[in-house]
């Protein structure tokens, strides 16, 4: 029996005919999985930007070989950073290791700061979502403040903390923690009456309530907070490592264009979009799972 089925057996009493002959049930093999159906999703989500890829890479390859470019063609850059592509975790030194190091270090600095700004805004739009008051007088400040680039943070968390890795956590957080209390506010607003008055029926308290009631029924607009607030994390700490220093992602490419190794910036920008990306579907898989799909994907 070929790997791809199974045996399905199913048990019935024997059955005569009219003749007297007896007809028994046999076995028969059920498929797991259809080849066709995989391999036209895989089709369907893979070839078509794997081809606008190896178009574009074609368009930038005929458009930056001519002379006077002032940009290195993918061949160009293949050749020069061949070994922050092909060995990502080398490590010879505090200030020469591989690009992948360079990522987690960064990844680090935002768990720190979008795990403050994800447990700080969910409590605080929860609060906020409570009280209409609260919500009149709160929300046009918040969508002042959600407007400031990141780096306009900066100079006021080096003052107050006097230390680049505490700073550098402070502007992830301060620039991801808006969508998430703006959310979350409107989810909890948004919760049905009919579920509030069971509450009341259960007589739930405040936390009971927050559990049981307010979570499951915000939980579609929390994590669409959350994953506006993981891109904005993302962004927010490589602007800042530009500055900041250390060894991250930004700082190597604020290195990277002091040197002018500029295939070095478009290896390290290829980094940023891949690990930001991850970092957006892997919310929205959390997301989907907790809401059972009722997530915006």
């Amino acid at each position: 029996m070929p790997a791809t089925a199974r045996t399905q057996t199913v048990a019935v009493a024997p059955m005569p005919t009219s003749q007297g002959q007896v007809v028994r049930m046999t076995t028969r093999p059920v498929a797991k999985y259809d080849a066709r159906k995989i391999a036209a999703a895989i089709a369907r989500n893979v070839l078509p930007p794997l081809v606008v890829l190896m178009a574009l890479l074609g368009i930038w390859q005929l458009t930056c070989s001519q002379a006077g470019s002032s940009l290195p063609p993918p061949s160009q850059v293949w050749i020069d950073s061949f070994d922050l592509i092909a060995y990502p975790f080398f490590n010879y030194g505090s200030q020469d290791i591989g690009l992948a190091w360079r990522v987690l270090i960064s990844l680090e600095r935002v768990a720190y700061g979008f795990g403050l700004a994800a447990i700080c805004g969910v409590l605080m739009g929860a609060v906020i979502g409570q009280s209409v008051w609260a919500m009149r007088g709160l929300d046009p400040i918040f969508q002042i403040l959600r407007t400031v680039p990141p780096l306009a943070w900066l100079p006021l968390s080096l003052a107050a903390f006097q230390n680049s890795n505490p700073s550098a956590i402070f502007v992830i957080f301060i620039t991801s923690i808006w969508p998430v209390i703006i959310n979350t506010a409107v989810g909890v607003r948004n919760i049905p009456q009919d579920y509030r008055n069971v509450a009341q029926v259960l007589r739930l308290n405040q936390v009971e309530f927050f559990w049981k009631i307010m979570l499951p029924s915000a939980a579609p607009y929390i994590f669409t907070g959350l994953r506006i607030g993981i891109g904005l994390s993302w962004l927010a700490i490589v602007a800042a490592e530009m500055l900041t220093g250390g060894v991250g992602i930004g700082f190597f490419i604020w290195d990277a264009w002091n040197s002018s190794r500029l295939s070095d910036i478009i290896v390290a920008l290829a980094y940023i979009g891949i690990v930001g990306f991850a970092l957006d579907k892997l919310v929205a898989a959390v997301g989907s799972f907790i809401t059972r799909g009722t997530a915006a994907n």
